[in-house]
């Protein structure tokens, strides 16, 4: 095994070595009859660490201390990636195996470059993987790293950046610490306190981060939240000096792990269980502050002095994690062995191949026997490597809480577990308080941009970092009902999103009801006109023989009163919910019995016309247009449009309409034409007959003015033409239910026209005026009675 000279970690783990050793021969289940030893040299410098290594190969016992005699099978160590993956570009030609406990370069799983390189503790690569599991789970997508220009820093931040990319995490900025550059180290210090994320990465070896915590303690950089590499995340000793910068740093540890009596071992070493080692000589002597060789400056050393009295790196007896590393490493060399070495009816069960002695043995047989091991130690622990060496990944994940007095405590909060399926390897413990920096009650936030809320869309700013983007509204008629969506959505037809445009709604339909203002207006104007046809016509039946009746031919006008009831009626089909039925009667209604109105008024102007006619000497021409005639003409007439209607209905009838069209945020429901030529057949025949009988009064204006209504039929025709042709570009441009209002409004309109025109003289005169109302004055000078 390899360790650094005076370090009491590296004493530790040597020590780790002897005691699985001693425990490991003092089994009876594993390698029986077999004992096992090791050599134990120092590294110093890149020379020395290179010549030790081929010294341990080639069986050169210059070890500082040692146990047993033989050729080596493995190499364990050693501590760092840098000086681990040099020995192994030594040993690997040679298929001499070598395990590391904390070398975690994710370099070292290259075969090509290291072919017998192995180790228990996770790569760097899976401790990348788990960083930026931590991070995706909290949120944090805007990070800063500091590294220093070891290979474990070079390479673990180099692995860092290409995994977070995956995972849309963005690094705002690199930074590498040297210890000797001070200048180079105010440039980090600005860039981190000048930066807007939340977070720093620190990839670093436990001697940099030592270095570089110390500095930076000083220079009041709050706020920040440390993400720790494995390599120094759960060295509670950096609180000593660093306590306020460390507060709720977080990281990922080698898991826990209980040795049974190796803590016990570790405090009762004494300089005489190794008194050929100067290497326990010296950090007694560092430790006691005593020497022991005689001197005017310390105390003498007697041997005898107790660990248990101290704290350091050594005798800390809570830290179980990377021991546990040790531990094994030197448990998966006597399994490789202890399979050998099984011997079974003259074959080794588990190569197939002849049995061989335990002298026999060669590093190369190890080397193939340790790519298959897979045991469970004592304390749970599964060992097994796999194609690259690695072992299998399993972190502890956790949580820096410094305490009033200054003490650090690294809370267990979490578990990544590489063995487990995607989704299930990192975990947060339940019911765990977690301390972050700046003692913030929650998450630290950590992004270049927050994210986009539902109702919007992430739009990549091609100037910045992918995680520095842009939040675009959906447009109009689109959602998003997602956070950070990429896109939005479309609406079905008869949806629109709500206000902040984060789900559908259905529309609101739009038509033109009984219960709004518009729809009562109308609604009562129809009723009025017909309250008011219904009052003439009575007013007309009371006064049926009255002479005013009877000259302005009452068959006609009482037809007229109904067919203008009719119209009044059937503008109340327009207004309420739009149905099949509705459709249908609407349009057919208003067409029928507006004609059968306007033939009625047509009726009446060719009867005065012929009546005037008639009283010419030798003039017979009543009797061609007699009441049987004008029953016949209004008859004629009116089926015409019937037929009209027939076919219209026939061919290609209105319909209920979803006209979503017209405006965006709400649903039309109106009668579509079906045939827009029936619908224009039908009014332009209406037209028709308004022009005709137009024409017809028009001729007849200049008649006697007591007898003749020609005048009043030519105001009501001329009004009602008016209407019906400022009606087609308003009913053309007039949105929604606007359309309908239009018609109804036209339909009034002209119906009140015709009903006041003709009818409101005859019933001013026979109600206010009687007087007026005799044969005598409706004659004239003309002393013929005419019968109408």
């Amino acid at each position: 095994m390899f360790f650094n000279r005076r370090n009491d970690r590296e004493l530790k783990f040597a020590r780790t070595l002897i005691f699985t050793v001693e425990e490991i021969n003092s089994s009876p289940q594993l390698l029986p009859g077999v004992t096992l030893g090791y050599r134990i040299y120092k590294s110093c410098g890149a020379n020395h660490l290179m010549r030790a290594g081929l010294e341990a190969v080639n069986g050169a016992e210059q070890g500082e201390q040692g146990c047993g005699s033989g050729r080596v099978q493995a190499l364990l160590g050693h501590s760092s990636s840098g000086p681990s993956g040099d020995i192994n570009r030594a040993i690997g030609p040679l298929h001499v195996p070598q395990i590391s406990h904390l070398a975690t370069c994710a370099c070292l799983s290259d075969k090509k470059q290291y072919p017998s390189f192995f180790r228990t503790v996770p790569s760097d690569q899976f401790q990348v993987i788990a960083l930026v599991q931590l991070m995706k789970n909290f949120g944090w997508s805007w990070v800063g790293i500091v590294s220093s220009t070891e290979t474990y820093s070079v390479e673990g931040t180099v692995e860092f950046i290409k995994e977070a990319k995956k995972e849309g995490i963005c690094v705002e900025y690199t930074e590498s610490f040297n210890k000797e550059n001070a200048v180079e180290f105010d440039k980090v210090v600005e860039t981190i306190t000048q930066s807007t994320s939340t977070v720093v990465l620190l990839f670093m070896s436990l001697s940099y981060t030592q270095e570089f915590l110390k500095r930076v303690e000083s220079r009041n950089v709050t706020g920040k939240q440390l993400i720790g590499s494995e390599s120094w995340i759960t060295t509670a000793s950096l609180a000593l000096e660093s306590g306020s910068i460390l507060q709720g740093a977080m990281g990922f540890a080698i898991p826990e792990s209980d040795i049974p009596g190796l803590n016990e071992f570790l405090l009762s070493l004494k300089p005489s269980d190794a008194p050929q080692s100067s290497h326990i000589r010296a950090f007694w002597e560092d430790v006691f502050h005593c020497s022991f060789s005689p001197s005017n400056t310390s105390k003498l050393c007697t041997g005898s002095e107790d660990l248990r009295t101290v704290v350091n790196d050594y005798t800390d007896t809570t830290e179980t994690r990377t021991v546990n590393n040790v531990y094994m490493a030197v448990y998966a060399v006597a399994h490789a062995l202890h399979n050998l070495l099984q011997c079974e009816n003259g074959l080794n069960p588990t190569t197939g191949r002849s049995c061989i002695n335990k002298t026999e043995v060669m590093p190369q047989q190890v080397l193939e026997q340790l790519r298959l091991v897979n045991f469970t130690t004592q304390a749970g622990n599964k060992v097994s490597f796999d194609a690259n060496g690695d072992s299998v990944a399993q972190y502890d994940l956790v949580n820096w809480q410094i305490g009033e007095d200054g003490s650090a405590n690294i809370v267990n909060i979490g578990r990544y577990d590489g063995s487990k399926p995607d989704g299930q390897k990192f975990r947060i413990k339940d019911n765990l308080k977690i301390v972050w920096a700046g003692n913030h009650a929650e998450v630290p936030r950590s992004v270049c941009t927050e994210p986009c809320p539902p109702g919007t869309r992430k739009a990549i700013n091609k100037r910045k970092p992918v995680c520095c983007f842009d939040c675009l509204i959906c447009p109009e008629g689109a959602i998003s009902n997602q956070t950070d969506s990429s896109n939005c959505f479309l609406c079905p037809p008869e949806s629109w999103p709500n206000e902040i445009q984060d789900m559908c709604v259905l529309k609101p339909t739009e038509f033109l009801s009984f219960e709004e203002i518009m729809g009562t207006l109308l609604t009562l104007f129809s009723c009025f006109g017909v309250f008011l046809s219904v009052l003439m016509s009575i007013i007309f039946v009371v006064h049926k023989h009255t002479p005013i009746v009877r000259a302005n031919n009452s068959e006609l006008s009482f037809l007229l009163l109904f067919s203008l009831t009719l119209c009044f009626l059937c503008s109340l089909t327009f207004i309420g919910r739009p149905s099949e039925w509705s459709c249908m009667l609407r349009h057919t209604a208003f067409g029928i019995t507006f004609v059968l109105c306007i033939s009625c008024v047509l009726g009446k102007t060719i009867v005065v016309l012929m009546a005037f006619r008639a009283t010419l000497p030798g003039s017979d021409v009543m009797k061609w247009f007699g009441p049987l005639q004008q029953r016949l003409s209004v008859l004629a007439f009116t089926l015409i449009q019937v037929l009209i209607c027939v076919l219209w209905l026939t061919i290609s009838p209105p319909f209920p309409f979803k006209n979503m069209e017209h405006y965006n945020d709400r649903v039309i429901l109106e009668c579509a034409l079906g045939s827009a030529v029936g619908f224009w057949a039908v009014l332009g025949y209406i037209g028709l007959l308004a022009l005709l009988c137009f024409v017809l009064a028009f001729l007849a204006r200049k008649l006697p003015d007591n007898f003749n209504e020609a005048k009043f039929i030519t105001f009501s025709m001329l009004i009602f033409c008016a209407v019906w042709i400022t009606f087609i570009p308003a009913y053309v441009s007039s949105p929604g239910k606007f359309t309908v209002a239009v018609e109804i409004f036209a339909i009034l309109a002209s119906s009140f026209a015709l009903l006041f025109c003709i009818f409101g003289p005859k019933c001013f005169i026979i109600l206010l005026r009687p007087n007026k109302n005799t044969k005598k004055h409706i004659m004239g000078k003309t002393s013929k009675d005419i019968q109408y």
